[in-house]
């Protein structure tokens, strides 16, 4: 089995030009592997995966080691710098030419290495072999003897006639000077070279020796070593891209684009992950210069639009795909993404899915807006990711949503218009003119909000908030109607297209009108666009529960509390959905796992104690009268709930027989259970707030009394 991705039969990996050189494809096999620091374990990481994941460390690799004993390019890897077409391949049983002309555009073409060991460019540095070869050139290993005999890579072009490939050659030396970042390959000098052969001078880019195993080649091992998945997993991946996401938006920043990201250009070094090769890079304003990348991952738009920073996030969506599972990203699947059906990971991780649908996006304008924005809802995915895989809550601020305003069906019962009122609300932007304002701004009222400095966005989008929960919903259909309809003359103030602010209100004034399957819909579509947030999918399973799909219910109730305890209402209506599918054990384990140090511990335990008593046996009596027995709560509330606990009891003793076991003070048997609830009835009747309720207690308890003989 090769050992590489590429697929047979598809063609270059690369469009003509493309420079995905990665120094460790060739060290990682012939690798001692020694290490500066003994031991190769996993080791948790500071900020990789957000501190969540533990990533094994990769060793330090010997420099000397990944030198090739003969370097050429392979056959399957020969193509024309100019036209693509391959060249160089073997023809009657006779091997390929690594040098000569096209057949089909006449360009001249040569695989050869320039520079031979023990050659010394710059009275500087010593070359003592190739490293690897890549669409611009070969990687030579030197040492850099001005420097402590330093270890350093020389780049140089792989086709010095062609103008393109010198030009991209240029355009890569001037980018570089200008990048300064810890993830990004340093880029150490600039020189000139007369060939040996040629007598030209050859630019050669001498950058930082980056001694560790690339993406790809972590991915190629699985495969050669037979563990059948041909990816990472899903948790280590995302914390790669997690990683090297700031690199990727430091170059945005400073008006630059990748153009070429992939696992081939991530290289992973002892706890440190660089992005190397930048070849690709240019200016976001260039509209001239040739445009590189690589098939299976160049964002469709290239050849009509061209690059952009929504190209680049296309980029990572793809590269993160192929490094999760795999597909034929090159054939079948080059313009999509696989199925639920056809790649079963994507079903069990669905907040995954549409993160990789979203980055991955046709229309430009729908993917991420920056690399900043995919990061932040990644890291919310990758805590469902891991919480999902190990049943432990990985908790996380929200940029997007402010926390649950208040909890709803702790009582019991779902009321859509409470659920309204409750849910998380977008947060306000912190580059809003009036969001100083509005953090201080007391007026409950549309009016006295129209009375800010500066009637916003965020102004306007609070009078909205504000109309839906006083149940004016048309009223606050109308503001956001004028908010993000175009006039005759301007754009909208607020594009519904691009922001997912609009849906989210709409599906809240869809749920106060009690029209949950239109609401479904609306927070469907938000949890798309922000798939790392829970707020929209805690709705997601309001509206599920309420349109009577408990499975659907429950599903985004239990991923909201699995990965984030603070969702309190998401326990409750887990709990709520599961009692009612009859899964009363699993509804009482869900309750009791509400943690102590929340505001609704307590009405959990008693909502626990109360779901213990459906249809439920003798051990589940006991226990439930157990739970009472430890709950410190008032008098009133304790002997009200003791009632519903004894009257359970009685209930199943006259339905069955009397059983082994004590419920809070009374034997299971007829007699003693009505003593039991006689005494809580009448004590029930001195807290009474009527005569009528208190008649009406007294009643009950002379009824369930035991006949006695006189």
């Amino acid at each position: 089995m090769s050992d590489e991705l590429d697929l047979p039969g598809t063609g270059p990996s690369t469009a003509p030009g493309t420079a995905p050189w990665s120094v460790s494809q060739e060290m990682s096999r012939s690798n001692s592997g020694r290490t500066r620091r003994g031991s190769a374990r996993s080791m948790s990481r500071g900020r990789l995966g957000a501190g969540l994941v533990e990533v094994p460390r990769v060793p330090y690799r010997d420099p000397k080691t990944a030198v090739l004993q003969n370097p050429e390019v392979p056959e399957a890897k020969r193509f024309c710098s100019k036209c693509g077409k391959k060249v160089g391949r073997r023809k009657d049983g006779k091997p390929g030419r690594v040098e000569g002309f096209c057949p089909q555009c006449g360009h001249a073409y040569s695989f050869t290495p320039k520079l031979a060991p023990g050659e010394v460019l710059h009275d500087q540095y010593e070359v003592l072999g190739c490293l690897a070869h890549g669409g611009l050139g070969w990687l030579y290993l030197a040492l850099d003897h001005a420097v402590s005999d330093r270890w350093v890579v020389l780049k140089g072009l792989l086709d010095s006639g062609d103008a393109d490939a010198m030009a991209a050659a240029l355009a890569e030396r001037r980018f570089l000077a200008e990048v300064e970042h810890p993830n990004i390959v340093k880029i150490h000098n600039f020189i000139r070279h007369e060939g040996s052969e040629s007598g030209k001078l050859v630019e050669y880019i001498v950058m930082e020796y980056v001694g560790g195993e690339s993406i790809k080649d972590m991915i190629t091992s699985r495969r050669r070593d037979g563990r059948g998945d041909e990816a990472l997993p899903l948790a280590q991946a995302i914390a790669y891209v997690l990683e090297i996401l700031p690199a990727l938006g430091y170059l945005h920043g400073v008006g630059l684009l990748y153009c070429d990201f992939k696992p081939d250009n991530m290289i992973h070094t002892e706890e440190q992950l660089k992005l190397i090769d930048l070849g690709a890079v240019r200016r976001i304003d260039d509209h001239h210069s040739p445009i590189y990348g690589t098939i299976g991952y160049q964002a469709p738009e290239i050849g009509t639009i061209g690059p952009s920073v929504f190209s680049d996030i296309y980029t990572v969506g793809r590269a993160l795909a192929v490094m999760s599972f795999p597909f034929d990203f090159r054939g079948r699947g080059k313009d999509r993404l696989p199925t639920v059906a056809e790649q079963p990971l994507l079903g069990r991780f669905s907040s995954f899915h549409r993160l990789l649908l979203r980055a991955t996006n046709p229309n430009p304008e729908l993917r991420f807006s920056s690399a900043e924005d995919m990061a932040e809802q990644l890291t919310g995915v990758l805590r469902e990711v891991l919480a999902i895989e190990d049943g432990v809550p990985r908790p996380g601020p929200s940029r997007q949503f402010t926390p649950e305003r208040r909890r709803f069906g702790v009582e019991g019962a779902l009321d859509l218009s409470e659920v309204a009122l409750a849910l998380p609300a977008p947060s306000v932007s912190t580059s809003d003119a009036a969001a100083s304002w509005l953090a201080t701004a007391t007026a409950p009222d549309p009016e006295g909000l129209r009375k800010a400095p500066e009637v916003t966005v965020e102004v306007r989008l609070r009078i909205v908030r504000v109309l839906i929960e006083s149940g004016d919903t048309e009223a606050a259909m109308r503001e956001l109607e004028s908010l993000t309809a175009p006039s005759m003359f301007d754009e909208p103030e607020l594009d519904p297209a691009e922001d997912w602010r609009p849906d989210w209100y709409r599906g809240l004034a869809a749920l106060v009108d009690r029209r949950p399957q239109d609401a479904l819909r609306l927070f469907d579509a938000v949890c798309s666009a922000v798939p790392g947030e829970a707020a929209p999918k805690l709705a997601l399973g309001v509206c599920a529960e309420a349109v009577g799909d408990l499975e659907g219910a429950a599903g985004w109730y239990e991923l909201v509390w699995r990965t984030d305890h603070s969702y309190v209402s998401a326990a409750f209506g887990l709990a709520r959905v599961l009692l009612a599918r009859g899964d009363r054990a699993r509804a009482v384990e869900v309750l009791l796992s509400v943690p102590d140090t929340s505001s609704q511990h307590l009405a959990a335990q008693i909502a626990a104690v109360r779901a213990q008593l459906g249809d439920c046996g003798a051990e589940d009596l006991v226990a439930a009268g157990e739970r009472l027995h430890a709950l410190d709560i008032d008098v009133h509330s304790h002997t009200q709930l003791s009632a519903e606990v004894l009257e359970a009891a009685y209930d199943y003793v006259t339905r069955n027989q009397a059983a082994e076991g004590r419920v809070l003070d009374c034997a299971l048997s007829e007699h003693e259970l009505r003593l039991g609830l006689e005494r809580r009835y009448r004590t029930l009747a001195r807290f009474a707030a009527t005569a009528e309720e208190r008649i009406a207690l007294v009643d009950r308890a002379n009824a369930v009394r035991p006949r006695t003989l006189v």
